[in-house]
Formats: C-alpha cells, structure tokens, sequence
C-alpha cells in the first residue's frame, strides 16, 4: 500500500543547495531520480506550488509529499531459481550469486533479480517513488555474490532504508585480494567520489570533493601472492570495497576495473584465472523492522571461492 502524504519545514536556508539533493537525505528509501520524478510530475510543492529540482530550500519553506499508487513494473516477471536464506510476510534475505544483475538497465533488461522478485513476490511489492517493484534497499554489484536483503512493503523499506543510512548494519564481507597483506589488520578510511576523468569508475579523492568512506579488514590467509580477508563495512559507498583495497595497493583479485593488472601478475605467478570479481557478501545484521530484535545472516562462500582458495594456498 503506498505511503500517506507527508510535510516537513525547512528549518535553514540552504542556498546553495538544491531541492532533490536536500530531499534525498530526508527520503532516505527514495532514489535521487525518483525525487525528481516526484517534483516534475506535482507530487512535491513547496508552500503549496509546484516547483523545480533546483529551487532552493529556505527557512520556513513547507515541503509536502503526496505519495501516488505505485504503478505497475516495466519489468516482467521471470521464473529464476533463487538462494532464499529468510523470508516472511515484510521481507526476505537472499544468497545473490555471481553474475546476476540486481536492476534492469541498457543491455541487461531481462534475467535479473528484480525480474526473479517480481515472479517470486508477486502482489507483495514496495511501491515508493510510484513504481510497484520489490523493495531492493541496498545493491550488491553483478560479480558480487552473497547476502542482500529485499523488502516486501513500503514500510519496511523504509525502515530499512533508515538503519542503511544510519549505519547500524553489520555488512561482513570475504574478498581475495592481490598481494600478501603485511597487517593481520587495519581500517582504510578515505573519501570516495566519481573518478574525474572515467565516470563509470570510482576513487579515492579528496575529502571537499568525495564523501566520506571507512572499511575494516582483518587477513583470515595469507595465500601464494594473494590475501583472504575479511571486510566490514561502516559506510556504504558505491566500489568501497574494491576502491579502498585498491588505493592501499591489494585490489581484489579479478577485478577488471581496479585490479587488472595485479591480477594479470598474479596469473602470471600462479597460473590461477578468477572467474570473477572475488568479492563475496558474506555475512549482514540488522533490526528486524515488524519485531525489533536483530537479525543476523550468513551466506555460504561460493564454490569459486573454494576454488580459488585450493589453487593459491601455499604448497
């Protein structure tokens, strides 16, 4: 069911801000997109009128929020086999494999897990920002495998949208990364924003342009020129992963976009070709939004992973 209307009041001029930015951190649920959508078509006033992504909020300034009946999904529905680790009538947890894509997009329209959540969820679909589609609160990229959680209502997505935000979720991850890790372990805090030359890359940048990122890791192995580790996420930034252990020089093995290179070397050494990105999601906690007690999960490590911990462990 969607959401009721809701208003908030600007308590600060922010003039050099915008409208959709400064909504986008209230509606923490609610893509930065969706925000404009919702503004453009009259879904969001300002004192009553309609206005402008870019209008600038001012104190005093009354936002209202009318939430429309969620429209049915461009996306199909599809019959693809999921790994369900949790399910109840708000939400399920789900062992995501390598190579699946999360969201629809240019050149992966179909066979992807919103498609699978579509046939597997039918009737039990977040609506927010007008379109009935499972309520994916946060993304694990396509050669990421492991946990990720789906919620199956408004309310639900919300409520988790909130704890993602407020970092309140234990994210554990098991990564392969190149290189033999000199610390049994360590934090990597540094700010992450868009690569500025190569927009569909990111990287660590200075803090007045990237926002802030923190990762911690321990060494569980030192392998054959490689390191199993274990990753724990306190911020959620697009790559973090595989940006921060590349900026510390022990990118994730397989990575093509951060790591080529080391793992093209460690082929070399070796004679291990991963199959993938060695990035596994492996273990995610949070408070159940409908009961209030924790939650913990924990997703299996994939046979590449064993595969690959077989090949590099020292002989």
């Amino acid at each position: 069911m969607p959401l009721g209307p809701e208003s908030l009041t600007i308590e600060h001029s922010l003039p050099g801000e915008r409208l959709d930015a400064f909504l986008r951190r209230q509606l923490t649920a609610t893509s930065r997109g969706a925000i404009q959508r919702l503004i453009e078509q009259g879904h969001i006033t300002v004192n009553g009128q309609p206005t402008k992504p870019t209008h600038a909020p001012r104190a005093g300034e009354i936002v209202r929020i009318v939430w429309p009946e969620a429209r049915v999904a461009e996306a199909q529905p599809e019959a693809i086999p999921l790994d369900i680790l949790f399910e109840d009538e708000a939400l399920l947890v789900l062992n995501k494999p390598a190579g699946l894509v999360v969201h629809p997009a240019v050149g992966n329209e179909e066979h992807t897990l919103v498609n699978a959540l579509l046939h597997h969820c039918a009737g039990e679909l977040s609506g927010i920002g007008g379109v009935a589609r499972p309520g994916i609160v946060h993304r694990l990229d396509k050669d990421t495998s492991g946990c990720l959680v789906v919620a199956k209502n408004d309310e639900t997505h919300v409520a988790l949208s909130q704890q993602f935000a407020g970092r309140t979720v234990e994210k554990i991850y098991l990564a392969i990364v190149c290189g033999v890790m000199p610390a049994d372990t360590g934090n990597i805090r540094a700010a992450i924003a868009r690569h500025p030359t190569h927009r569909k890359r990111m990287a660590v940048r200075d803090e007045r342009v990237g926002r802030a990122a923190h990762t911690g890791y321990r060494v569980i192995e030192r392998l054959r020129a490689a390191s199993l580790v274990e990753a724990q996420l306190y911020t959620g930034r697009t790559h973090q992963i595989r940006v921060h252990f590349q900026h510390v020089g022990f990118p994730v093995v397989g990575d093509p976009t951060y790591g080529s290179r080391q793992t093209k070397r460690l082929a070399e050494l070796t004679r291990y070709e991963a199959p993938r990105v060695l990035l596994h999601s492996h273990k995610l906690g949070f408070i159940h939004p409908r009961t209030g007690k924790p939650v913990n999960f924990t997703a299996p490590w994939p046979a590449d992973f064993e595969e690959a911990l077989k090949c590099l462990r020292k002989r």
